[in-house]
């Protein structure tokens, strides 16, 4: 019996913060994948290695965890404003789908040095030695991405001794902006309130708060849940009854928010919206063994993502967090202290984070005018990809 033999296909395997994706340039695809369809998602679910009954991806390059079942694709952009056009699919591990709903902010920091290093940004505006200013188009979301990448020899530099918790060994800086993180339509919080009542069956009515910034986010108490905010993976991620708990807050906030109309289409929209639980500071130690004091950290964030804790923050996550703790009387606001504030310091499963956002209220409105943070991106592996030639 003939079979068909494997295709190979130019791609990188990047970092990117506490994620791991396969990058590709869209021209660089087969051209039945170049353009957004079934054979496109088909293609990027054999690449990671889905759907795995047996969750692992072991034939495939995912990791079998959310920040590890990743695909970028990224093309020299048409507009003047901007270099590049990135698009990130976030590819489930155990179902044959690819959710394009919204972005990944921990590998947009990959983004600016994999655009370089690619010729998809004019030579001209990569200094000798310096940092590259690289404007993205998040084509997901339609919102505009400043990366600024440091530059060694006219080359990206990708070692430096900026730290990340969650990521092992340090790399170089790469910061990165969030530019007009709020709804496209400048809903930042689409219900109209900075706190809502949501009614979630089985759970009781929880006070919530729905943001749209970054990613679509529903942020809850932690005490009103039964946690403190200090939790780590396996506190949560081996407890299919709360697993089921968060999954089911999550799809009525979406119906809350307008993602969707119905909570049994939430199956269908696993990336967005997220949920997370915040708390006052406290003392833990956190998944590396390193202990976090209250008095450095201003709250705590515990999020999902793809029906699982994080092991970290997700950047897109992070974006909300900063968003929302701009805004005074939200619950990650209260949870911080209350007040204003242009930044916030939160304690995660694998550490620490500062991200910084600016908000104001124009006709009564809250919008955001930029989210900031710090991230840091290294090239793992680069050369071809391979599938089997019908597997798209």
């Amino acid at each position: 019996m003939a079979h068909v033999p494997q295709i190979k296909i130019p791609a990188t395997y990047m970092r990117g913060g506490t994620s791991k994706g396969v990058f590709f340039r869209l021209d660089d695809l087969p051209e039945e994948a170049r353009k957004p369809g079934p054979a496109r998602d088909a293609l990027l679910l054999r690449v990671i290695g889905s759907p795995d009954p047996y969750q692992k991806q072991i034939d495939g390059m995912g990791g079998a965890t959310s920040s590890t079942s990743k695909t970028v694709i990224l093309s020299k952009s048409e507009s003047p404003e901007h270099d590049v056009d990135y698009l990130f699919g976030q590819v489930s591990i155990d179902k044959p789908f690819v959710d394009w709903s919204g972005n990944c902010g921990n590998l947009s920091a990959a983004v600016g040095p994999f655009a370089i290093s690619n010729g998809l940004v004019d030579s001209s505006r990569i200094p000798e030695n310096g940092l590259a200013t690289v404007r993205i188009w998040q084509a997901n979301i339609g919102k505009t991405i400043v990366s600024r990448v440091p530059i060694t020899n006219g080359e990206v530099q990708e070692t430096g001794d900026f730290e990340l918790d969650g990521v092992t060994f340090p790399a170089a800086e790469v910061a990165v902006e969030f530019m007009d993180p709020a709804d496209g339509e400048g809903a930042m919080f689409p219900t109209g309130n900075l706190v809502d009542e949501l009614e979630v069956p089985g759970v009781g009515t929880l006070s919530a708060t729905m943001v749209n910034a970054g990613i679509p986010t529903v942020f809850v108490n932690a005490e009103a849940i039964g946690y403190s905010g200090t939790e780590l993976q396996e506190a949560i991620n081996g407890d299919t009854r709360a697993l089921a708990m968060f999954e089911s807050i999550r799809a009525h906030a979406a119906v809350c928010m307008g993602l969707i109309s119905d909570v049994a289409e939430a199956a269908e929209r696993q990336h967005t919206p997220k949920v997370a639980f915040v708390a006052p500071p406290s003392d833990y130690v956190a998944s590396s063994g390193k202990a976090i004091k209250a008095s450095d950290i201003d709250l705590l964030v515990r999020a999902l993502s793809m029906g699982k804790l994080h092991h970290a923050m997700m950047g897109t996550a992070a974006v909300a967090i900063a968003t929302a703790a701009a805004v005074p009387g939200t619950l990650v606001n209260l949870a911080a202290g209350g007040g204003e504030r242009n930044s916030v310091h939160f304690g995660h499963p694998s550490g620490t984070l500062r991200v910084g956002a600016e908000a104001s209220q124009p006709n009564g409105q809250w919008t955001a005018t930029k989210a900031v943070m710090s991230r840091s991106a290294r090239v793992l592996m680069e050369g071809w990809v391979r599938v089997p030639g019908d597997s798209f």
